[in-house]
């Protein structure tokens, strides 16, 4: 069986005992520890606020892609993006620009995460736009369009509703070939998923096995109708366990982990049977997994995720 594809997800840069200015150092070390035990990719939230059903909005929050930038120069192997950002927060082409400058630092490492936005809190205290979820999505799906002809092209040209480019220049160019993976956030059934169909090299979802079966037999069929090979889309989920290798770890993680989130992950389980847990997913068509950093918020609990993935291999 082939591996699956880990992402380490740090969606909380709270951590007890740690100062402001240990911050960073700290989150480095979460990133290459998660490197060290074979995770493919590491990822940040674009949000400016703390999100519901992580902690309070006054958690601090880095901004995504200078943390990215910075991370490059402490990792050497794994994937760096952001889990997504919000089209709403940034004109398309100059986040283009951003991710091609991350690939650029990091030798070819960056993925362009990209999604529809949905925080109007912070939205309303930064004074940025919120426009209805339809016109959001036709945002996103213009943002596609640029993202794939700045990364393709020399001197791309595009004109949308929303968004417009003239003979825009992206020098130097991405590293990597026609540019950094594409990841779209969300697993919306009617619009979200056929723009993975379309424009995606990577998904992300939430759900159950049943809610994984449903949405690749759908996304199969929207890539049925582009024309395009399923098998290119790395699906992907939220990992829907918690690991623990004895009860002190188990203790540590009812402590630190919000009841909302352990009602939904269970209790936390050993390596052994957090992989047969996954395996259910990976039946379901699932290719890999995304864990968070507020469940796997030290190294032995990062290192025990690796043992899962090898257990999956």
């Amino acid at each position: 069986m082939t591996a699956p594809f880990f992402g380490y997800h740090m969606p909380s840069f709270t951590f007890s005992g740690v100062a402001p200015e240990g911050l960073f150092d700290h989150v480095a070390g979460l990133a290459q520890a998660a490197e060290d035990a074979g995770f493919d990719m590491v990822t940040v939230m674009d949000h400016f606020y703390q999100i519901r059903g992580v902690g309070p909005e006054t958690e601090p929050m880095m901004e995504a892609y200078t943390t990215l930038g910075a991370l490059s120069q402490r990792t050497e192997k794994v994937k760096l993006g952001a889990l997504v950002t919000g089209v709403t927060y940034r004109n398309p082409a100059l986040l283009v620009k951003q991710v091609t400058t991350l690939d650029v630092i990091s030798g070819g490492r960056a993925i362009m995460g990209l999604g529809a936005a949905w925080n109007e809190d912070e939205h309303r205290g930064y004074g940025f736009d919120f426009p209805p979820i339809g016109r959001r999505m036709d945002c996103l799906e213009e943002a596609l369009q640029i993202a794939k002809r700045m990364f393709s092209e020399e001197r791309p040209s595009f004109a949308g509703r929303y968004f417009r480019i003239e003979g825009a220049l992206n020098v130097p160019r991405p590293l990597q070939p026609q540019g950094p993976k594409i990841l779209v956030g969300g697993g919306g059934e009617q619009r979200t998923l056929r723009l993975v169909a379309r424009y995606a090299d990577i998904s992300n979802w939430f759900g159950g096995v049943a809610d994984m079966r449903r949405k690749g037999e759908l996304l199969e069929r929207y890539c049925a109708k582009e024309g395009r090979d399923p098998t290119s889309i790395l699906r992907t989920a939220m990992a829907p366990v918690m690991i623990a290798t004895g009860p002190d770890e188990a203790r540590r993680l009812a402590a630190r982990v919000p009841e909302e989130r352990r009602q939904m992950m269970g209790e936390p389980l050993p390596p052994a049977q957090a992989a047969e847990r996954l395996s259910e997913f990976v039946a379901a068509g699932i290719s890999g997994f995304t864990f968070g950093n507020a469940n796997l918020f030290e190294p032995e609990l990062i290192a025990a995720a690796g043992e899962v993935k090898r257990l999956l291999s």
